[in-house]
């Protein structure tokens, strides 16, 4: 095998990186575990990207594909069905809250919160309501790089190169409540305030031009902020208040991450449109879905009307497939109750950081923990961008490799570490993540 930088483009990579270094280059996977070519085992804290969350080395996944690819490899499902993308539906519908009954399959996270924002716009012209087309989503937040998705996304540095962008992309506050610029003592305040200024926003565009509002359960870029008791509650009253539909973006928050099949479910509010991807195949085949309620759907199942949006492989029958087979195994090994039976003592043993000066703040739920890196923790003084540079690319993310731990060292935001290792993990896991952390942040703590 050639220098894999010859030909390979990587997906968010500094190219000139690799110019006179190897690309690390994994060839195999077992439970929490990866190997690079070289036979170096690695503690795979991010489940991949999020999406691992069955594990690796899955063999009976590998034969659903084989299966469904010997007897059906390929059918769309534009005007036509096959069998593995109807039991999923089904199967998908059955788990998701209230009467979110309508699964629209894509290949991954992007293009479902792309097919959501076309939805959105669809269904209201539909209804007579035809400027309501514009999203407020948060600060911070990435919902995909598609140019709608982008245009969704909340992270100006990834956005810079390809503006302009979609109109109608509105922005509000994120709920990170270390970093709260109002109610910075009170969690149900800080809340109500995030959760109002959602509403000023909508007003400000004026409520007949707003169609939706983009909401992930906990969000990811930033580092890992959950929602404060009630936020989610009065956002529904708000988009209620409104006519704007709420969607959860659950691209990463789905199928387990938060010890609930959905982030929705764990955190008790009713959305009008989930996204999902990832973990919905544990990673061994590429699937998204937009699932919508039974309003949404109505008025497309009468007369000429149809939603004119399709994508090739959206509902592939391997993948759906691979998707069954996925949830038996949730099932079977009960790994949403295993995340839920496990969580604390993951946030335990997480905490035990604190005792490292370099450490702010430990946040998340369920298996998805961001760890904020600090100058000063007294004064929560962040890193400059050229500290953070150095910190975080210079030697965090080269370092934790080095010692056997594959996480995301970021800096979308405020530096941070994020962790979201595969449901199986158990304390032996939460440990050896711990060890390697403590290790490598007191040497970075050292070197600044």
């Amino acid at each position: 095998m050639g220098n894999p930088t010859d030909h390979l483009w990587m997906h968010f990579t500094r190219m000139s990186s690799y110019r006179d270094a190897p690309v690390p280059t994994i060839v195999r996977g077992e439970g929490a575990y990866v190997w690079d070519s070289s036979g170096r085992r690695y503690l795979d804290g991010l489940a991949g990207l999020f999406v691992v969350n069955a594990g690796h080395g899955r063999t009976e996944l590998a034969e659903a594909a084989a299966k469904q690819a010997g007897e059906l490899a390929y059918f769309p499902i534009w005007s036509y069905a096959h069998p593995t993308a109807v039991e999923l539906a089904e199967k998908i519908a059955a788990l998701a809250p209230g009467d979110l009954n309508r699964v629209f399959f894509t290949t991954g996270g992007s293009e479902a919160v792309e097919s959501a924002w076309k939805l959105a716009r669809a269904y209201f012209k539909l209804t007579g309501k035809p400027t309501k087309h514009k999203v407020v989503s948060r600060h911070i937040a990435y919902h995909g790089t598609t140019m709608g998705a982008l245009s969704i996304t909340g992270l100006p540095g990834i956005k810079a190169d390809f503006e302009p962008l979609v109109p109608g992309g509105i922005k509000a506050p994120n709920t990170n409540f270390y970093r709260a610029p109002e109610h910075g003592d009170d969690p149900v305040a800080f809340g109500r305030w995030a959760a109002e200024e959602i509403g000023r926003a909508i007003e400000r565009e004026g409520p007949d031009t707003v169609a939706a509002v983009f909401l992930e359960p906990v969000q990811n870029a930033g580092g890992c902020f959950p929602p404060p008791p009630g936020y989610f509650e009065r956002v529904r009253e708000i988009c209620d208040a409104y006519d704007v539909l709420l969607v959860s973006d659950e691209v990463i928050c789905s199928w387990g991450r938060l010890g609930a099949y959905f982030g929705a479910e764990r955190y008790g509010y009713q959305p009008d449109i989930i996204t999902t991807a990832k973990g919905i195949t544990s990673g061994y085949s590429p699937l998204g879905a937009m699932i919508a309620s039974d309003r949404l759907i109505a008025p497309f199942l009468d007369g000429t009307a149809s939603f004119a949006h399709g994508i090739t492989f959206g509902g592939h029958p391997v993948s759906c497939a691979v998707a069954l087979a996925n949830l038996e195994i949730f099932a079977r090994e009960d790994l949403i109750g295993h995340v839920r039976a496990n969580e604390s003592a993951f946030r335990a043993t997480l905490e035990k950081l604190y005792d490292l000066p370099i450490v702010g703040d430990v946040r998340g739920d369920g298996y998805f923990y961001g760890i904020e890196l600090v100058k000063d923790r007294t004064t929560r003084e962040s890193f400059d961008d050229a500290e953070s540079e150095r910190l975080l690319r210079g030697f965090l993310s080269g370092a934790l490799f080095a010692a056997g731990l594959y996480c995301r060292a970021d800096d979308r935001g405020d530096p941070v570490i994020q962790l979201a290792p595969p449901l199986i993990a158990d304390q032996t896991q939460f440990d050896e993540i711990e060890q390697i952390l403590r290790a490598v942040l007191t040497e970075a703590w050292q070197r600044l």
